[in-house]
């Protein structure tokens, strides 16, 4: 027997501020939603073309997540250039929420920055990562 990961579900504080950020940051859209539109139960987000691969699910009322300095869990991002990193990682110092400042680790880490959603959670960009865009840059 095989398993395919294919959501990851979050019960986020502010369901509003999370779904601005997702969007923002990361470019994802909503594909659907559960529940009264002005207060739904769930919203499912997707990147555009992979509506059907692989998910994030946005569930309102959650006791929300502060990471401790030291705890480097987070949602992963690929980008398709260093370039691409350094705007993000600006966009966030604009708008408070950068996290980890962009900045080099030897192979298989590469490029990234870090930013903080407004539920706490630590999301990750990067390029040059041996998956995602900029993966055949990566070092053997």
């Amino acid at each position: 027997m095989s398993a395919t990961l294919t959501h990851v579900a979050l019960h986020v504080r502010d369901l509003a501020a999370c779904l601005a950020f997702y969007r923002t940051f990361c470019g994802l859209k909503v594909v659907h939603s559960r529940g009264p539109a002005d207060r739904p139960d769930a919203v499912w987000l997707a990147q555009e073309g992979r509506e059907s691969e692989f998910i994030f699910v946005l569930i309102p009322d959650g006791p929300g997540r502060d990471q401790a300095e030291r705890d480097y869990s987070h949602f992963g991002f690929a980008m398709d250039s260093r370039d691409a990193v350094d705007a993000i990682a600006a966009k966030a110092r604009q708008a408070g929420c950068l996290l980890w400042p962009p900045r080099e680790e030897p192979f298989p880490v590469g490029y990234y920055c870090g930013l903080r959603d407004p539920d706490g959670n630590a999301v990750e960009f990067s390029y040059g990562q041996p998956l995602g865009p900029g993966a055949g840059d990566a070092a053997p």
